[in-house]
């Protein structure tokens, strides 16, 4: 199955153009990947499982006009949802060198005018307030939330991609949080509205 089907069976829509880009981008981070080792999907298809993943969160989150992803690794989820969101400035939070290059020079390629990279641990971002805050397998909500703190107010809404112990997380954090959790596969995505 090509990219296309693979979102239209999961009733994701995306812009041909941004689709274009997303194989892409596919390509790029498959070649890079067999000489940096930059992600645990090494084939096509698994890349393309990755974006699915990515992208599936688009069917029920509000879009957001700034997105900050912390520890973008190897660009899942922000840089997928860049290339998605054309209109969304994102900003991807990665401080491992090797990762940093990959999402400057994949960023160049692209032509991702709305994505800036910034090669900092989260807490030593210095920016205006998100909208939405976004992660994939960092770190646990409780620490995510702490950590992105000076980076949000009471409007911004969090999207973490989540495994199974996503319930007892949120059972952790001791203020009412507004929240869903939608499972999907072996995935749970964590959506912290405002």
């Amino acid at each position: 199955m090509n990219l296309t089907q693979l979102l239209e069976k999961e009733g994701i829509t995306v812009a041909p153009n941004s689709i274009i880009k997303l194989e892409h981008f596919a390509t790029l981070l498959h070649e890079w990947n067999q000489v940096h080792n930059l992600t645990g999907a090494k084939s096509i298809e698994a890349i393309y499982g990755n974006i699915v993943d990515a992208l599936y969160p688009l069917s029920f989150v509000k879009k957001p006009q700034t997105l900050l992803d912390v520890g973008t690794g190897a660009g899942f989820p922000g840089l997928v949802l860049a290339i998605a969101l054309p209109d969304t400035k994102v900003v991807l939070a990665e401080p491992l060198k090797k990762r940093v290059s990959f999402l400057k020079y994949a960023t160049i390629d692209g032509a991702l005018l709305n994505v800036t990279v910034e090669a900092k641990r989260v807490e030593d971002i210095t920016h205006r307030v998100f909208e939405m805050i976004s992660s994939r397998a960092v770190t646990n909500t409780k620490l995510l939330l702490d950590l992105t703190q000076h980076l949000s107010n009471c409007q911004t809404e969090y999207l973490f991609y989540k495994g199974s112990r996503v319930f007892d997380e949120v059972a952790d954090v001791e203020h009412q949080l507004n929240y869903d959790i939608v499972q999907k596969n072996q995935r749970n995505y964590l959506y912290i509205k405002s």
